[in-house]
C-alpha cells in the first residue's frame, strides 16, 4: 500500500459515496488508475464494504447500553455457542471479544428502558456460558463511528 492508495482511503472515510471522478480528482489521479486502485483495495481487503451511517434517534433507537459479559468457560464449544447466539441478536450493533475479564463487550440499541430489559430477560441472560453479565447505560455518545486515523 503506497501513499496514493492512503490517499484514496482517506478520501473514501470522509466521503463512502464519491464518483470515481471525484475520488480520482480529489488524490489527483486520473479516473481509469483510480478505478483500478480502488477494486485493488476492495479485492484485497482493505476496504471492507460501503453503507450509510444511520443516526440511532432518527429510527426510534434512543437508548444505547455497553454490556460487559464473562464467561464460565472459555472452551472453543463455549465461546462459539456465545458468538453465534450474539451474532443472531440484531440489537447487538458491535460486539468485541477481550483479554481478561471481562471476556466480551457488547454495544447495544433499543428503543427504551423497557425494550432493553426484555431483550436483557429473554436473550442475553439466556446467552450460552454467561457467568455474570454487568450494564453500563450509555449517557452520550462524544465521538461515534469516527473513521480510521488518518493513513500516511
Amino acid at each position: 500500500m503506497d501513499t496514493l492508495d492512503r490517499k484514496i482511503l482517506t478520501e473514501l472515510q470522509r466521503d463512502g459515496r464519491l464518483t470515481v471522478t471525484e475520488l480520482a480528482a480529489r488524490v489527483r489521479l486520473s479516473v481509469s488508475p483510480c478505478h483500478r486502485r480502488l477494486r485493488d483495495l476492495e479485492r484485497a481487503g482493505a476496504i471492507r464494504g460501503y453503507r450509510a451511517v444511520v443516526d440511532p434517534a432518527a429510527v426510534g433507537l434512543d437508548f444505547e447500553t455497553l454490556v460487559f459479559a464473562t464467561l464460565r468457560w472459555e472452551d472453543p464449544d463455549t465461546v462459539t455457542a456465545f458468538e453465534e447466539a450474539v451474532t443472531a441478536i440484531p440489537q447487538v450493533i458491535q460486539a468485541q471479544r477481550l483479554f481478561g475479564e471481562p471476556d466480551y463487550l457488547l454495544r447495544i440499541a433499543t428503543a427504551d428502558l423497557a425494550a432493553y430489559q426484555q431483550l436483557y430477560d429473554q436473550q442475553l441472560a439466556r446467552l450460552p456460558g454467561v457467568q455474570r453479565l454487568n450494564s453500563t447505560l450509555v449517557m452520550k455518545n462524544v465521538i461515534d463511528d469516527r473513521p480510521l486515523p488518518e493513513l500516511k
